[in-house]
């Protein structure tokens, strides 16, 4: 039992101990907002996927205090017993002061693993503290949940690339840059692409801002996503392959944040663009888009400075995993 915020290696040594140990291991894992952000389903969601055969259970009414007192000890054991009614445990698996009690209250061989963590030197209270420093004790799925994925939108020539390298700059992390402009560049013929070369973007894209995540410090800035990938594609073809549909279908709900650069700064008519009234149009069918798909954005207008103070301003507000209401509170 515990509140795994966020689970760690030194909880994965305690999971992994167990499971060698026994036929069968239930986790029990706090509700604690008073401690993370990071809801419990996401929490509890780590341990079922990195271990399947762990039996879950979510204790989204546990008891919050933390301490040793007869009185809290009392509360979390009337919790397991009673609310949960767990019963026949022959070990009780812990690294803390609390085994001995509710080994004792379960009738359970206390199993204490690595108590004055000599093993794992790390806790929870640490890794909050400064998760990029820490990541390396952290499984990848965990770390990637930490991260809060940022992605800018907009007609060619509205600054996304700049405010989103701006952006990496300014907070010590790593930004995604356009995939989709980098592949044209190589594989166009007469300025254009296939249905299956439009679909290889967008997957090249993908897999590319995964390997991002793992090396992004609290945000990853991302340039541009398959549903961008999805309006060319219309654009160009009148349709799309079912493959990129499914991606701009995934990249709806995939973000954390989504901001669309506004078509007030001057149009840069490179040889790789089709001219600034197709930029309008373009421009046009991207926001009709994402209120179709019900996706919440952000409008990014002024210069570079402008827009990075605005941006600046809502990061200072949000805070991954709770509403996105608040920041208008």
């Amino acid at each position: 039992m515990g509140k795994f915020a966020p689970l760690h290696q030194g909880h994965q040594l305690l999971i992994e101990t167990a499971l060698a140990e026994m036929d069968e291991v239930i986790v029990v894992i706090y509700d604690c907002p008073e401690t993370t952000n990071v809801t419990l389903n996401i929490r509890s969601n780590w341990i079922r996927r990195i271990y399947p055969k762990v039996q879950v259970i979510e204790a989204w009414d546990g008891p919050t205090e933390v301490g040793d007192t007869p009185e809290i000890k009392k509360k979390h054991e009337n919790y397991i017993i009673n609310n949960l009614k767990i019963k026949g445990i022959s070990h009780f698996y812990s690294s803390e002061f609390y085994g001995e009690h509710m080994s004792l209250a379960l009738g359970a061989v206390n199993r204490l693993i690595d108590e004055q963590r000599k093993i794992i030197p790390i806790s929870g209270t640490k890794i909050r503290e400064n998760p990029f420093a820490l990541r390396h004790y952290l499984h990848p799925l965990v770390y990637r949940d930490l991260i809060s994925n940022i992605v800018f939108l907009g007609a060619p020539s509205t600054g996304k690339s700049s405010i989103t390298s701006r952006l990496a700059e300014e907070y010590h992390t790593v930004w995604m840059p356009e995939y989709g402009r980098e592949y044209w560049e190589k594989h166009q013929i007469d300025r254009r692409l296939s249905l299956e070369q439009l679909v290889e973007i967008g997957e090249g894209h993908l897999q590319r801002e995964e390997a991002l995540l793992s090396q992004a410090n609290k945000y990853l800035f991302t340039d541009t996503n398959a549903i961008t990938t999805y309006m060319f594609s219309l654009y160009y073809h009148n349709k799309a392959a079912p493959k990129l549909v499914e991606l701009a279908d995934r990249a709806s709900s995939r973000y954390d944040l989504v901001f669309v650069c506004d078509l007030d700064i001057p149009y840069e008519n490179t040889w790789d663009r089709s001219g600034e009234a197709n930029r309008k149009i373009f421009q046009k069918q991207i926001i009709s888009d994402l209120i179709v798909r019900k996706i919440p954005f952000f409008l990014l207008q002024g210069d570079l400075e402008t827009r990075v103070r605005y941006v600046k301003d809502i990061l200072n507000k949000y805070s991954k995993y709770k509403n996105l209401l608040n920041l208008f509170r």
